[in-house]
């Protein structure tokens, strides 16, 4: 099923409980979903859009465009099948607490499964293990977060593709992970499985 809006920004109308936050932006259909952790950490709170106005962002910028995933780069990137987006959307004051996180997640949640994205890449630690805790079996205390850097790991119903956090790459980090993206496109990252012919009509119905 395939989402229809022409809105980038908020395409899901959002209202989180606070008066400034950074909404999703990009493909509603998208096939590649960037989780980050909030725009103290990765950008935005000054254009409103997710991974800008900082050198975190203009780095993750700068791979997503080499690898294909965004088509210009910019306070307002173009995208095409990607779509940007943070756990804790609201412009904190200080470090978010973990009881802000916990009322961030019903609405991270609900703009997870609605763009229903093949692949996850979750940017920095934070993300990385929400990621790993919610959408696979891996236990993020059982793993070397940096060491996942652009390793593909399964998960229940995605693949996951964690980012380490960008102003602590080293001088290889952003071409690993150009070219794990470049070799995930390559593949077949949707990993559908067509069962129509269990249903009533010819139409397909694609599960993963």
């Amino acid at each position: 099923m395939r989402t229809v809006t022409d809105r980038i920004s908020n395409p899901f109308g959002m209202e989180p409980p606070c008066e400034r936050f950074v909404p999703g932006y990009g493909d509603a259909n998208a096939h590649f979903h960037v989780v980050g952790d909030h725009p103290g950490v990765h950008g935005g709170s000054e254009t409103g859009v997710p991974f800008t106005d900082c050198e975190a962002g203009h780095r993750l910028q700068r791979a997503l465009h080499d690898a294909g995933l965004l088509e210009s780069t910019g306070d307002e990137p173009s995208v095409d099948s990607t779509y940007l987006s943070y756990l804790h959307t609201c412009v904190p004051d200080g470090d978010p607490t973990e009881d802000d996180y916990a009322r961030m997640e019903p609405f991270f949640d609900a703009e997870l499964r609605a763009i229903a994205a093949h692949v996850l890449l979750p940017v920095g630690e934070r993300a990385t293990r929400h990621v790993l805790e919610t959408c696979t079996a891996r236990n993020p205390d059982d793993v070397d977060i940096d060491a996942l850097h652009a390793t593909e790991v399964l998960g229940s119903g995605w693949l996951v593709l964690p980012i380490r956090e960008p102003t602590a790459w080293a001088s290889d980090d952003a071409t690993q992970l150009v070219d794990a993206i470049d070799t995930l496109r390559a593949t077949d990252y949707r990993r559908e499985t067509d069962l129509g012919r269990f249903v009533a009509g010819n139409e397909p119905y694609l599960v993963r």
